[in-house]
């Protein structure tokens, strides 16, 4: 009679590794010193793994980061795709803003986004990140310039109004919102910016 055995954990992982866990312990590393500011050592001291079984779970440091911003954009910035689902363009916007500079402050997060802060002072060698991050930040803009295009077709934004430039619009709004709330700028304050914003939005 043989005796079950349990299946002994990846050479280099911890029993019990949870790679999500692990994952949104690098994000916050990533969030509090961008790419560059962070070392491996960062890395494996936070995510309570060593080198091998960082390497072993997400490759290096450049895959490791890529995952990072894709769980962080699936997860954290969740309500960017739930502002698109609103039923005016005006209240995309608002909610999208609105939410943005909850997001921003969250007391159990870092403050500001790992979108802006990950790739801030990258050195020569990492302009892939930068690119990277740029392209990130793209692909939302296009979504919501996509969803404001259909606002224009629905009659809902005048006539004559550039979705693509509104959309950039919006996302500098939000983009200079979280370099501000990096640097300590509260809630309220946030959203006293937004007010000012939303006066150029058709439809307030």
């Amino acid at each position: 009679m043989t005796t079950p055995t349990t299946p002994a954990p990846e050479r280099g992982r911890p029993r019990g590794f949870d790679a999500d866990v692990a994952l949104d312990r690098a994000i916050e590393v990533f969030w509090q010193h961008g790419y560059d500011g962070t070392s491996l050592s960062d890395l494996t001291a936070a995510m309570g793994i060593n080198r091998p079984s960082l390497y072993a779970a997400f490759g290096n440091k450049d895959e490791l980061f890529r995952r990072a911003v894709a769980r962080y954009a699936e997860i954290d910035m969740a309500y960017a795709r739930e502002a698109l689902e609103q039923p005016t363009a005006y209240q995309v916007i608002e909610r999208f803003l609105r939410s943005n500079a909850e997001a921003l402050t969250r007391p159990d997060r870092p403050a500001g986004c790992l979108s802006i802060q990950g790739g801030l002072a990258g050195s020569s060698g990492n302009e892939q990140i930068s690119r990277f991050l740029a392209q990130s930040r793209r692909g939302g803009e296009e979504a919501l310039a996509a969803r404001l295009a259909r606002a224009l077709e629905a009659g809902d934004l005048p006539v004559g109004t550039d979705p693509v430039a509104l959309a950039r619009y919006v996302m500098t709004v939000s983009e200079g919102n979280a370099v501000h709330a990096a640097a300590g700028v509260p809630r309220d304050q946030l959203n006293a910016t937004i007010d000012f914003a939303l006066r150029a939005v058709p439809g307030g």
